[in-house]
This record gives structure tokens, C-alpha cells and sequence, in this order.
């Protein structure tokens, strides 16, 4: 007699990366109200003024999409959390090129890189961080 057991998620890592991609999101939209009017600048770049609804969705788009990269790798790689921090770092080095050439002032600039780092690194280091993620 041969038994399956289903693998049934503990609550803690159900809620682990919704939590991550969120403080990820957190973490970028506190660096914007840092950098916001009311903070001393304005993120102006070539395409209008950066607000905090598109710091927001990016982040959370950006978590989601880096979510699904992740369970795809766990189904079909052998070290999931290695390959997706390796495939994590090269997006964000090339993220990166989007603020070089946003068009703004060196402010604006080091303020965005500061929001893909953070968002960036969160999700690096955050969505993979589970015992049985490789």
C-alpha cells in the first residue's frame, strides 16, 4: 500500500512573501515621501512627476513578477533560490539603466536607484528565504 502525503504550507509561509513583496513596497513608497514635495524634491523625470501610486504598482508588480519567476524555478530547477538570486541580480543591474536615463537631476537620479535597490534587494533577499528553497 503505497500513501501520498500533500504538502500543506505552514500559515508562516503562506504569508511570507505577500509580507515581503508588501515591505518591499513599503520600503520604496517611505523612501519616495523621503524625497516627495513635501520631503524637499520632487522626482521629475522626461515623462512627468513620479507619485506615489506609480512608486506603488511598480513595486508591487515588480514583487509579484519575481513571485512567479520563483515558483516556476522551484517546479523546475534543482537550487531555485540560487537561480533566482543570480536571475534577480541581473534584472536589477539592468533596471537600473531606467533612472540613468530618466532625464533628471542628480537628486532625482540617486533617488530612484535608491528605490530599485530597495525593492530590488528586498525581493533578492526576501522571497527565497525559506527552509526548503534551496
Amino acid at each position: 500500500m503505497t500513501t501520498t502525503q500533500t504538502h500543506k504550507p505552514s500559515l508562516v509561509r503562506r504569508i511570507s512573501r505577500p509580507l515581503t513583496i508588501a515591505a518591499g513596497a513599503a520600503g520604496a513608497l517611505l523612501l519616495w515621501a523621503v524625497n516627495d514635495p513635501r520631503g524637499g524634491h520632487d522626482l521629475i523625470v522626461d515623462r512627468g512627476v513620479i507619485g506615489p501610486v506609480a512608486v506603488l504598482a511598480t513595486a508591487l508588480l515588480a514583487g509579484l513578477a519575481a513571485w512567479a519567476l520563483l515558483a516556476i524555478l522551484e517546479r523546475r530547477t534543482r537550487r531555485p533560490a540560487r537561480t533566482f538570486r543570480i536571475i534577480a541580480a541581473i534584472v536589477l543591474l539592468l533596471s537600473l539603466a531606467g533612472p540613468l536615463g530618466a532625464g533628471g537631476d542628480l537628486t532625482t537620479t540617486l533617488a530612484l536607484i535608491g528605490l530599485h535597490l530597495t525593492v530590488g534587494l528586498a525581493l533578492i533577499i526576501g522571497l527565497p528565504a525559506r527552509r526548503n528553497c534551496r
